[in-house]
């Protein structure tokens, strides 16, 4: 089995690894109904919409054998197909009123500045019309769409894209250069990331430890998985490596299987998880437990990430808007693998974008908002085994003579790896 459950040309996984089946990506966004009551000081009031459902597609390219085969050099870039049945509304059409995030990032930038030139740069910004909350279609939020101030910035700095969008050139794109061990010299090592790109380690974050790229990119795992251990994940869109560990058995489509997900303590504030302490820059600046900022990997923007309506998250941020309703049901992120093999067989991967919204000296329209970490929106990542898949898989564990039958369709496409957001 070791010499299956490898990243070589000849082992029966290696193709499911280069060309995955499709998986399926939800889009919800948080529309808020009251705009003006949150900037006179009052709570915001959103409704959740959507599923706004794309099929994902992914293929490992440009991939190169390294070391004599116990490395593997891969890109794995992603394309976004709309599935109108598998969706409530109309992208195209459906309007959504978000957080301006344009405006609100380059308001961040500001305060290192004079007063005088803030005022000077807010009143140019009144004067073109620019509000703290944008109302667009679904499909503009997400795909891109050409913003007045970003545009204005554009004709001064050519480098500053006059387009925004989540998703803005990313359909089609990879995130970024891995290398994986292939598990020919150990299977415990299979599918473990050796470098990002080129990095074994980030630099973003205050402490070594926070720094460290550890485990899998959340499609592989190692064979004879034990309920005693922590699975690690690097995702790209935290900015980070993740651990998950065991909540139950489960069974899918007669196949038993291990559930992991990651425990609270992977986003718990550092008063109560001092090794999270890291992920605070400057070192000592955090906030608390459920949310993870990460402006330090994405250009200074004031984003926030965690699971879905703060599940796992202090009341403190749930309660500061009306609307949200975390349950673990919806919103938690896990995964169930089928543990003499490794193979995912079923999985979803739930995480939210949010916003700090405050009051920035020189900016009158901000001077009676509170400080609020502000939803956008979330994603709903799902992958499971298809029926054929799960009956050879049943065939293979009973030791029959379908044993040797390829296993290639079992893996999850994307099932873990990395958000928001893509």
């Amino acid at each position: 089995m070791w010499k299956e459950v490898t990243l070589t040309e000849k082992s029966q996984v290696y193709e499911s690894w280069k060309n995955p089946p499709p998986s399926y990506l939800e889009y919800y966004f948080f529309n808020v109904t009251n705009p003006e009551v949150f900037m006179a000081g009052g709570k915001a009031s959103v409704k959740q919409i959507g599923p706004y459902t794309y099929r994902v597609h992914s293929s490992r390219e440009n991939v190169t054998f390294l070391e004599n085969g116990t490395k593997v050099y891969a890109l794995n870039p992603k394309t976004f197909v709309f599935v109108p049945e598998k969706s409530i509304g109309d992208p195209q059409v459906d309007i959504v009123r978000t957080v301006n995030i344009p405006f609100v990032t380059i308001m961040n930038e500001l305060p290192s500045y004079s007063f005088f030139l803030r005022t000077i740069v807010s009143m140019y910004i009144n004067s073109l019309g620019i509000e703290l909350f944008m109302t667009r279609t679904v499909h503009e939020v997400l795909w891109g769409f050409e913003d007045p101030l970003l545009t204005k910035l554009h004709s001064m700095k050519p480098e500053v894209d006059e387009y925004f969008g989540l998703m803005w050139k990313k359909n089609g794109t990879h995130e970024g250069e891995f290398v994986f061990h292939t598990g020919e010299q150990n299977y415990l090592d299979y599918g473990k990331i050796d470098t990002w790109n080129g990095m074994r380690e980030m630099s973003w974050w205050s402490s070594n430890q926070s720094n460290m790229i550890n485990g899998t990119d959340g499609t592989v795992f190692h064979p004879l998985i034990n309920r005693d251990e922590l699975l690690y994940i690097f995702a790209a869109d935290f900015c980070r490596s993740i651990h998950l560990a065991y909540v139950e058995d489960v069974e899918v489509k007669g196949i038993q299987a291990y559930r992991f997900a990651p425990p609270s303590d992977v986003l718990m504030s550092p008063k109560n998880n001092p090794t999270n302490a890291g992920f605070c820059v400057p070192a000592g600046d955090c906030l608390g437990t459920g949310v993870h900022k990460v402006s330090v990997c994405r250009e200074g923007a004031p984003i926030v990430v965690s699971f879905p309506h703060f599940y796992q998250a202090d009341p403190a941020y749930i309660n500061a808007i009306d609307g949200l309703n975390p349950n673990k049901e919806e919103h938690e992120t896990y995964l169930d693998l089928q543990p003499t093999t490794g193979v995912p067989i079923r999985a979803c991967k739930r995480a939210q974008l949010n916003m700090i919204l405050k009051r920035v000296p020189g900016f009158p329209k901000t001077k009676n908002i509170t400080e609020t970490i502000f939803p956008i929106m979330f994603i709903n990542e799902m992958a499971t085994t298809d029926d054929e898949s799960a009956a050879q898989m049943r065939s293979l564990l009973l030791n029959t003579p379908q044993q040797n039958r390829n296993i290639n369709k079992f893996s999850c496409s994307g099932c873990l790896a990395a958000l928001l957001v893509h």
